[in-house]
């Protein structure tokens, strides 16, 4: 019930904010621009190597829900988005695959810790 509430709140953002709605079997698309402020931050640091401000960003995503497409372990990490007045890490995060981290082939958003993702439209 829960995985179904977190799709359905993904779904009623992606359609109220303006993201692009994605064909079946493939995951919803998202702008740099449209994505919260502290994400924005996030995606920057990805590309610029770091610092990062938690420990665990960087670490290696399994994709155990395997809602991203199928990879060889080690492809995908993960980067913490703060979450304003959480006290943890929240539960947004932004998982980016390819080598190296800094040049990543694609990454993707979510806002509900892994419950779904949005892939994010690199800017030129």
């Amino acid at each position: 019930m829960l995985r179904k509430v977190g799709l359905a709140a993904a779904m009623a953002l992606t359609l109220a904010s303006g993201w692009a709605k994605a064909p079946p079997g493939e995951l919803p698309s998202v702008p740099v621009s449209s994505l919260p402020p502290e994400a924005q931050a996030t995606y920057k640091l990805i590309h610029a190597g770091g610092p990062f401000p938690y420990g665990k960003d960087g670490a290696t995503f399994l994709n155990r829900e395997r809602l991203l497409p199928a990879r060889s372990r080690g492809y995908y990490r993960e980067y913490t988005v703060k979450t304003p007045k959480s006290r943890d890490r929240g539960p947004r995060r932004i998982v980016c695959g390819g080598k190296p981290p800094t040049a990543p082939e694609t990454c993707y958003y979510t806002a509900d810790h892994y419950s779904s993702f949005s892939r994010i439209a690199a800017t030129p």
